[in-house]
């Protein structure tokens, strides 16, 4: 939903969602099913007199069953009876993301891949027929590849993101939209802090030879060539990926702002904090130590980060060094503050909201806590649609409220 203007400042709060990521389906007629059975009841609690907006996750699946016309035609009227708009695609899985192993998978096929260049060129196509007149569109993405694997791929990874933004770029002569390609820096990924953001976008992206690149792909001049990349390609800035990380919220984004760097989607997300880990809170998290999806786990002791590529190993660790706190990339509902046995990072989110109302960081807000049906049982007491628009509530209520009180 469009959440508008701020009394306090004037300043547009862009828009909020959810990402459709959190229902299982692979097939477009899968994704149609969850979509219509989730968002009459999730519109009818957060935004019931007016347009919501919906976070679409298409696979390449999904996304080659659109290819066909009445397909595509079928959810454009779908969307418009419902009273619901796109404007933000999850384009990170490619391929199954429930149900099964998915792990380092998730990253594959990495942008050394042709196959993630068309799939990508196919959603921006997609998501140009969605978005309504006058809206910015955005799709996340993998941050270039999973970090093991980068070695001899980043020339290529470089090459298929500038074909991307050609590509972005058509469309805008073509349309007039302006989309915009987000990577997503994540643990244990070629792209996992903020520094090695930077470093990427200012290294390669907006490097001399790029601009020249994007100039001879496009035939826009080296200006209108350098302002383009800065137009269409950026970050997708997940709140949780950050947090474990243990970034600190408002310098991170500044950085990014001080390069010159498009948050094109802001991915409100939390993850798992173990305050101090000791032999019983290991015993403990064990429970979350699922088998689909990859639970990367930072954990900070006297200023030092100690990583492991999925919570099994930190658990295997025993620990060490005991004491220091853990934080482990597994999205949680974010209106958990803690959970039985663990806090969670919710405060961090509470902090980049608090920031986003005085200076918004993005136009596009994203709850993403895909991992509902891996959350252990004893979390999982309510309706998922019921969860979801719990979830957005809290969004609002931290964006809106002290400006109502202030008002």
């Amino acid at each position: 939903m469009h959440l508008g203007a701020t009394s306090g400042t004037g300043r547009d709060l862009g828009h909020l969602t959810y990402c459709s990521n959190i229902h299982a389906g692979e097939s477009l007629a899968e994704v149609m099913a969850s979509l219509a059975r989730h968002l009459p009841a999730i519109k009818a609690q957060v935004a019931p007199d007016r347009p919501f907006g919906v976070g679409l996750r298409l696979g390449a699946a999904a996304a080659a069953g659109l290819a066909e016309p009445s397909a595509l035609a079928q959810l454009k009227r779908f969307l418009a009876d419902g009273g619901y708009y796109v404007f933000t695609l999850n384009g990170f899985p490619y391929g199954a993301f429930h149900g099964r192993a998915v792990k380092q998978d998730a990253y594959k096929p990495d942008w050394s891949d042709p196959a993630r260049l068309a799939y990508t060129n196919r959603l921006a196509d997609i998501l140009s027929e969605l978005l309504p007149a006058g809206e910015e569109g955005s799709v996340s993405t993998v941050p270039c590849t999973f970090k093991p694997w980068a070695a001899g791929r980043l020339e290529t990874i470089t090459e298929h993101l500038l074909r991307h933004v050609a590509h972005l770029v058509g469309i805008a002569a073509r349309t007039g939209q302006a989309i915009s390609l987000a990577l997503e820096p994540e643990p244990c990924c070629y792209l996992e802090t903020i520094e090695e953001t930077v470093a990427f976008f200012k290294e390669r992206m907006f490097a001399r030879e790029a601009v020249a690149r994007l100039a001879a792909l496009t035939g826009l001049s080296t200006p209108l060539a350098e302002a383009a990349l800065r137009r269409h390609i950026g970050v997708c800035y997940d709140v949780c990926h950050a947090a474990v990380e243990f970034e600190d919220p408002r310098d991170s984004i500044a950085r990014l702002r001080a390069e010159g760097i498009l948050i094109g989607k802001l991915q409100l997300s939390s993850a798992l904090r173990i305050a101090a880990l000791d032999a019983a809170s290991a015993r403990q998290l064990s429970a979350f130590a699922e088998p689909v999806y990859l639970h990367q786990a930072v954990q900070k002791f006297d200023g030092a980060l100690v990583r492991y590529a999925d919570l099994p190993q930190a658990l295997d660790a025993g620990g060490a060094p005991a004491g220091a706190e853990l934080r482990v990339h597994f999205h949680v509902p974010v209106f958990l503050e803690k959970m039985e046995h663990f806090g969670t990072t919710q405060a961090f989110l509470a902090q980049v909201l608090a920031q986003h109302r005085a200076e918004p960081v993005s136009r596009h807000l994203e709850v993403e806590t895909y991992t509902w049906d891996v959350l252990p049982a004893a979390y999982r007491t309510a309706d998922l649609s019921a969860a979801i628009a719990r979830e957005i509530d809290w969004v609002k209520a931290q964006l809106l409220a002290p400006l109502r009180a202030a008002a």
